[in-house]
């Protein structure tokens, strides 16, 4: 038995649910339209760039959960889930978690998108454990801010070296799943590293590095 850790983004699913979450909210008219487009693709293209500033990106993503109702977010939350991302999980990626599932590893998600997005989405996949970015919560309402360290990066080892820990979870024989060469920090600390169609910079190090290179997607 193993550690299997996925990313999801673009990773288990064929696309970005941070980003079409955003999408979904303009096209219901819940956030302002054009302005909040304009934002969202420009941190999603900071995003791809690697220069990324989490926690501004966090307080705008983070932002509609402040300023809706529990009931409304909920809601929203479920058409999203059918609307955008049933349709982007593909039968490979299922099958790449079921392969795990089976040899008996123990399954992770690990994800710098919100935990209020994503949580649902692991339950879809049958994962059961889910390091996400956890959104603040103060008397049942959230702040528009992030809870502790983001995922994002360095933070995704921070976050589960944690989880290591109170898991009493070890590294041996450990795989990671991404796309994204800004999850290379993690992709650095397992034994079995795997870009996932890959983007351009991160397949440039996997050749270099003779790291399995899987297309899910492609």
């Amino acid at each position: 038995m193993a550690l299997a850790i996925f990313d999801l983004d673009n990773t288990l699913l064929a696309g970005d649910s941070d980003y079409l979450w955003g999408e979904f909210l303009v096209e219901k008219g819940i956030v302002d339209g054009e302005t909040y487009k304009q934002e969202n693709d420009r941190f999603y293209q900071e995003y791809k760039a690697g220069c990324l500033d989490i926690f501004e990106f966090q307080r705008f993503s983070l932002r509609p959960l402040r300023e809706n109702t529990m009931q409304n977010l909920l809601a929203w939350r479920s058409e999203f889930l059918e609307s955008k991302i049933s349709p982007i999980i593909s039968p490979q990626s299922r099958q790449l978690v079921e392969k795990h599932r089976h040899a008996g590893d123990t399954l992770l998600i690990i994800t710098a998108t919100n935990a209020f997005v994503t949580s649902p989405i692991a339950q879809q996949y049958g994962i059961e454990h889910l390091i996400a970015t956890e959104p603040e919560r103060l008397d049942g309402h959230y702040t528009g801010e992030v809870a502790g360290e983001p995922s994002f990066k360095e933070g995704k080892v921070n976050r589960l070296n944690s989880w290591l820990h109170e898991h009493r979870e070890g590294l041996r024989g450990s795989w990671f799943y991404s796309d994204s060469h800004n999850d290379l920090p993690l992709l650095e600390t397992v034994e079995h590293p795997v870009a996932v169609d890959p983007d351009e910079t991160l397949a440039e190090i996997a050749r270099t590095r003779n790291w399995e290179i899987l297309l899910l997607h492609s």
